[in-house]
Parts: C-alpha cells; sequence; structure tokens
C-alpha cells in the first residue's frame, strides 16, 4: 500500500510539474500522460508489472463520473443555445451512426463477427471533450460560427450514448434476452429523470441550507455527483446521462460561493483526467500494439475520413452549418478516456471476444489523439475557422472575463487624503470608482459633489488584475521567536520584488503601512513580482 501511495504522488508531482512545458508542446498534452505511464510500466524504465483490469475499470469510471459531471456543470447552455440541436442530433444520432459504419467496416474489411465489430464501432462512437478542449484551451483558440461551444455540448453528451450502446453489445454477446426498446426507455427515461431531479434538489439545498462547516457545500455537490450517477445505475438508468444533466443544470444555476466549487472541481478534474491517462499508460503492453497497429490505424483512418464526416454532415447540415464548420467539428472528433474506459468494461464482461479490445481501442486512441489532435490547428486555421476576436473560454461557466469588475474597501480615518473633500476633487484612476459610501447606518450612492467625511467607509470598483507568472501570493506566519516579530515593516529587510499587501491578525484583516508592527500568530500575504 505504501509503495502504490509514493507512486500516485510522485506521478501527480510530476505532471503538475510538467504543465508548462507540456502546454507549450505542438501535441497535445494528454499524451505526455499516456507516456509517463508507458515509461513506468512493464515495457518501460521503471517496470512495474500492472495488469488489473478490475481496479483500473473502477478507478477510471470513477474519474469518469467526475469529468462527466463536471463537463456538464462547465457547459455554458447560453453560448451553446444557437448550436444546441444540432449538437445534440450529433452526440445521439451521430453516435450511433459512427458505430454502426464502424461495425460494418470492421466486419467486412477486418473480417471480425458482426456483433463484436458493432462492440468495436459501440466503445469508440463517442469524442472525448477533454482531448478537445486540451488542444484549444492550451493554444487559446476559438472558433468561428459557436463551434467550441458545439463541440462542448457535443463531447459532453456523447459519452453516455456510447456506453448504452456498449452495454446493449455486451449484453448481446453475453446471450442475455434483451428487448431494445424497453432496455432504451429505462437507459434515457432513468437517466434523465435522476438528473433533473438530483440537480434541482441540489439546487435547492445550496440556496436554503446554512452549512455549519466552509467546506460543506462541496461535500454536498460531490455527493449529489455520487448519487445522480448511482441511483439510476441501481433502478436500470444511465448514471452518465444522469450526472451530466444534474451538471448542466447546477452549473447554469446561481447559487452561494459557486466560484469555491469551480476550483475545487478545477483541481479533481485535472487529477481525475491524469489518473486515467496515466492508468491506461501503464496498463497496456508496448510489446503487444504492433500486433493491432494496422487494423487500429484502418479504422482511426475510416472514422476520421469518412464516419464522423459523414455523422457531422447528417447531423449539422439540416441547421444551416457551413461546409467550413462541418469541417473542423468532423476532423475534432477525438476518441478519449472514455473509449478506453468502455473497452475495459467489455473485457471484464466475461464474453468471449476473437481480438484484444483493449489493446485495439488503446491503439486507436493514441493515433486518433496524436494525428487529429495535433494537426486541429492547423486545420481549423487552413478553414479560417479561427476566431481572433473570442475566447474559448466563453464556452464555460467557469470562464471570467478579463475586465470583470472587483470590488474594494477603504476606510477614511482622521488625516486621510480623502477626508472632508468632494469626490469630483478626488483624482482617482479612469478605470476605479466609488460606487457606495457607508456612513455609520447610512448606505449613500454617491456622485460628485458627494462629500467624504472621516470615518466614512468607501466601497470602490477596478477592473481586476491576474498575472499567475509575473505576480505571485503566498502566505507566512509569525510564529513565536520569528525574527520578524515585534519589529515595524519598514525595519525588516526583504527583496525588492516583494511587498506584504495584508496582515491577517486574529479576526481582522489589516492593510499595512511602513510603521505597522508585526506580532505573532500574524498571518502575512506577501506579494511576490
Amino acid at each position: 500500500m505504501n509503495e502504490v501511495l509514493l507512486l500516485i504522488g510522485v506521478v501527480i508531482v510530476i505532471c503538475v510539474l510538467a504543465g508548462r512545458v507540456t502546454s507549450k508542446l505542438a501535441f497535445p498534452s494528454l499524451l505526455f500522460f499516456i507516456g509517463l505511464g508507458m515509461l513506468f510500466g512493464v515495457n518501460g524504465i521503471v517496470r512495474i508489472s500492472f495488469d488489473d483490469y478490475q481496479i483500473t475499470e473502477k478507478i477510471c469510471s470513477a474519474s469518469l463520473i467526475v469529468i462527466i459531471f463536471y463537463g456538464g456543470f462547465g457547459t455554458n447552455v447560453k453560448e451553446a443555445r444557437p448550436v444546441a440541436a444540432g449538437a445534440i442530433l450529433l452526440s445521439t444520432l451521430g453516435v450511433a451512426m459512427t458505430a454502426g459504419l464502424v461495425g460494418v467496416f470492421s466486419h467486412y474489411v477486418l473480417g471480425v463477427p458482426w456483433l463484436e465489430s458493432f462492440l468495436i464501432g459501440s466503445v469508440i462512437s463517442s469524442t472525448d471533450a477533454a482531448s478537445v478542449f486540451n488542444v484549444l484551451r492550451s493554444k487559446k483558440l476559438d472558433l468561428k460560427y459557436h463551434t467550441a461551444s458545439l463541440l462542448e455540448l457535443e463531447s459532453g453528451s456523447n459519452d453516455p450514448v456510447s456506453y448504452m450502446l456498449t452495454f446493449l453489445c455486451i449484453a448481446l454477446l453475453a446471450g442475455e434476452d434483451v428487448f431494445l426498446p424497453v432496455m432504451l426507455l429505462k437507459q434515457i427515461g432513468i437517466g434523465l429523470l435522476c438528473g433533473l431531479v438530483m440537480g434541482e434538489v441540489a439546487i435547492r439545498m445550496l440556496h436554503r441550507f446554512s452549512f455549519t462547516i466552509d467546506e460543506g457545500r462541496t461535500i454536498l455537490t460531490v455527493a449529489v455527483m455520487i448519487l445522480s450517477y448511482a441511483i439510476p445505475q441501481i433502478l436500470g438508468g444511465n448514471g452518465y446521462l444522469a450526472v451530466y444533466i444534474c451538471g448542466i443544470l447546477m452549473g447554469n444555476s446561481r447559487f452561494p460561493k459557486k466560484r469555491e466549487l469551480v476550483h475545487f472541481f478545477d483541481a479533481i478534474t485535472g487529477i481525475s483526467q491524469m489518473m486515467i491517462f496515466f492508468l491506461l499508460g501503464l496498463l497496456v503492453t508496448p510489446v503487444m500494439l504492433p500486433r493491432v497497429f494496422v487494423p487500429a490505424l484502418l479504422i482511426m483512418l475510416f472514422m476520421t475520413f469518412f464516419a464522423r464526416p459523414l455523422a457531422v454532415v447528417v447531423s449539422l447540415l439540416p441547421f444551416g452549418a457551413c461546409w467550413k464548420q462541418i469541417g473542423v467539428v468532423s476532423w475534432a472528433g477525438l476518441r478519449g478516456a472514455a473509449s478506453i474506459v468502455f473497452a475495459i468494461m467489455a473485457v471484464l464482461g466475461e464474453v468471449s471476444l476473437s481480438y484484444d479490445l483493449f489493446n485495439l481501442v488503446f491503439c486507436i486512441v493514441l493515433l486518433s489523439i496524436t494525428f487529429q489532435g495535433t494537426l486541429l490547428p492547423a486545420v481549423s486555421r487552413k478553414l479560417h475557422m479561427l476566431d481572433q476576436n473570442a475566447d474559448v473560454r466563453r464556452t464555460f461557466n467557469d470562464y471570467a472575463e478579463e475586465s470583470s469588475i472587483h470590488f474594494v474597501k477603504t476606510k477614511i480615518r482622521e488625516n486621510h487624503i480623502f477626508c472632508n473633500r468632494y469626490i469630483k476633487d478626488i483624482l482617482l484612476p479612469s478605470d476605479m470608482l466609488i460606487v457606495m459610501v457607508l456612513r455609520q447606518e447610512e448606505k449613500i450612492v454617491p456622485n460628485g459633489n458627494t462629500l467624504l467625511r472621516c470615518g466614512d467607509l468607501l466601497i470602490l470598483a477596478a477592473p481586476e488584475f491576474f498575472d499567475g507568472d509575473n505576480l505571485m501570493l503566498h502566505e507566512k506566519v509569525i510564529f513565536k521567536g520569528d525574527k520578524w516579530a515585534g519589529k515595524c515593516l519598514q525595519e525588516i529587510q526583504m527583496p525588492k520584488t516583494n511587498l506584504v499587501v495584508s496582515i491577517q491578525r486574529g479576526n481582522r484583516t489589516m492593510i499595512p503601512t511602513g510603521q505597522t508592527v508585526i506580532c505573532e500568530d500574524d498571518t502575512l500575504i506577501i506579494a511576490k513580482f
């Protein structure tokens, strides 16, 4: 157990530290995590022998729940509304078409039995949002005609459909008596109902309940996410569909401290993506990939140049999509983690297969991310689909404008330069505005003729500044015996690039001056430029 924890910690540290480097690479950074897993694997440098499909399936399925939920949570319905109909058709009919076409190709060209060929098609029929937006966000690219929103909605909602088709094929291969209309009704109906109910209940609870601990909202949201998957699965429904619908409802609703959830799920989704791709790279046996390379390459090329484009044309052309948009959406059909997870489910489904499904699908995904992902920016540029005046982050609910307004407060004390002066006589930066004056029990909406008095509390608005590369904040706690304790700030020798911007003393936050004395148990917030 200790060795496993050590491995997990080392891998996460490597992945995080490599983030800056991978974001500048020409190929999608997700390939780095797969390569890292293969490096640690049985044919790599570390030579860890790992072939436990069951534990991999459990970990990857749990990670996939988080990714799908946050995919729904981050989908900006307002941005996606103009292309929602085409995206939904592509994530349902398009997925079924892709699965069927790949099944026919696998049977006639590769000689795979019918049911097994449709299993291949079902497993790899969904596109991967993480792979697509890993490319777009890392390169800061946005696409014209709401195409990024279309891809986000389509790739986020097609995993449940792919899972449903995979589940059907596994059941048929296992010889189960399946009545298709009933199964589809249960999968879709129960999944939709549970997702809607759980999402609505969660929103009401977040609005009405007061939490005794700061992290209560986050803990509740995680519990709702788990329940929205588990309940429909127990009832015979589609848990992935439910968790996605629940995420969409919550992500597009307003409730207190929503930003805290964004920060939390940003982190846990990033870890989940790293974990999935690393584990899959660790699980694969590279020396076995050459055996499936040719069929994997043929299937990937067939999907890229025929099956996916045909599905996109059928799904989007009726809604007036232009050929340039159809071209980019066709090329952006990257396969990803969900396909490999579904392949593991099929391997564990106790069905007899005439080929190595896991390695075949793994190779298809690897080729898709490498070939399509690397060339996606170039294809978008060639088709003149890049929008230089937009930001792809608008596609997501976690997006905040670079010039979003933040509020700060300042107290007018005796001898303050604002004291007994009219606002019109105060020189403020052009992008800063006094929006409110709090005077004892009175709230004043000021104008130029408002006279500021000693004791007033001013609320000022200004654009937010964020430059993570050039400005960082860190904390310093003053413990007993610290050499800074008892000294004024102006007496402390610090690098010229450091500045103490605030001091937390008990329940009070102070903006310090050079004469401020540092006390034991103070927490200093230091900006490093």
